[in-house]
């Protein structure tokens, strides 16, 4: 019987940065202690069986790695495209089988499809690359899976967190060679403690809410010339409003407001921590939140009235600090999570003051996981 091999990659929180990787932005990223983990086994046959736990099992065959519409959005979509980015990079994959089970819940804010994705790619650059690439590259192959075959346009943030690791500044200005810094910093010892709250919303259906965000940005950079904002001068854009007002919705250009303004707030905290500034880098936070509700209008879906599950989530975080600590959305948006940094005198109140209103276990406690994707020894 063939030996198992075990792989783990972690989910991810958004520190800061919030819908900027998309535009070539920056962002603060960390791994988190919530971790997708898969025992593997390698097959003769050219198949790859993934068993999830909860769910019904997965089959791709090695030899048709074409897209399939009719996969868009689904799991196989994912392990078809990542296979496929190994092929293209002169790998023999074999097939393989692999248990998976996850902490890193669906839906939860914390990037399972990004986790699951690294999974997948560290398991055939380690088994069948001689692990040849990088954790960015790994990164990558995953943003490739979810752009093509998944049919997700979403920014590298999510995978390349996952894949490399601890705490990490990024800047996507070129995305093909991103700059990756490892900030140490920990959060405990400056007396706040970062939890991720659940607001009870599922965003399994919201892709076309999230797909409009790069898309109104690719109208306004459409009247530049320019693929994306990190091409096009914030002065010139502030220049040229009079003339892009009748050209692109308002929404838009709000979006785009914020975008200069938040990539510019990402570099401002990364020094902040850098400097052991965790004063400037809570109001930040707070400036950033505001932004992401005033701006970005990724708290609540287009028309929602009964259902606003995210702001109610950010009310409550807003009435339990009473001014002290920091809070905002935390990642795509429209649904999933919002995020807090509370000071620890205040946490059990701040817990079970959440949970109260939206349910026991929607407040998650996290920490900083120093690995990105690893065969487990």
């Amino acid at each position: 019987m063939k030996r198992s091999i075990q792989f783990s990659a972690p989910g991810r929180a958004e520190i800061s940065g919030n819908h900027t990787d998309h535009q070539h932005g920056c962002v603060l990223a960390a791994a988190v202690n919530l971790e997708t983990v898969a025992e593997v086994i390698v097959l003769d046959d050219p198949i790859i069986i993934i068993h999830s736990e909860g769910y019904a099992p997965v089959e791709i065959n090695l030899n048709d790695l074409d897209v399939h519409p009719e996969e868009m959005n689904t799991t196989k979509a994912l392990v078809r495209g990542v296979a496929t980015a190994f092929r293209q990079r002169g790998t023999e994959l074999k097939g393989f089988l692999a248990k998976v089970r996850s902490t890193v819940l669906p839906g939860s804010g914390l990037s399972s499809s990004a986790a699951f994705e690294v999974l997948i790619g560290t398991i055939c650059n380690e088994l069948f690359f001689d692990s040849r690439l990088s954790s960015v590259e790994i990164a990558q192959i995953g943003q490739y899976a979810e752009n093509v075959y998944f049919g997700k346009p979403c920014g590298l943030m999510d995978q390349t967190a996952s894949s490399v690791g601890g705490m990490v500044f990024i800047d996507f200005e070129n995305p093909a060679k991103p700059v990756v810094e490892k900030l140490d910093f920990d959060f405990e010892k400056a007396g706040h403690a970062l939890c991720i709250i659940d607001s009870g919303a599922d965003h399994a259906d919201l892709t076309d809410e999230y797909a409009a965000i790069p898309g109104e940005l690719k109208e306004v950079c459409r009247f530049f010339g320019k693929e994306v904002l990190r091409d096009i001068p914030e002065a010139d854009f502030f220049a040229a409003l009079p003339q892009l007002r009748h050209q692109v919705p308002d929404r838009a250009i709000l979006r785009a407001i914020h975008f200069y303004q938040e990539n510019k707030r990402v570099q401002r905290q990364a020094q902040a921590l850098r400097d052991g500034d965790f004063d400037t880098f809570l109001r930040l936070v707070s400036e950033s939140g505001r932004s992401s509700w005033m701006y970005l209008q990724n708290i609540t879906p287009a028309g929602a009235i009964e259902h606003q599950d995210v702001a109610v989530a950010l009310a409550l975080c807003d009435t339990l600090l009473q001014g002290r600590g920091s809070y905002r959305v935390h990642g795509g948006g429209f649904a999933g999570t919002v995020q807090a940094f509370v000071p620890m005198d205040m946490l059990d109140a701040f817990k079970s003051g959440i949970e109260r209103v939206l349910g026991e276990d929607k407040c998650h406690v996290l920490s900083i996981r120093p690995q990105g994707g690893i065969r487990v020894e």
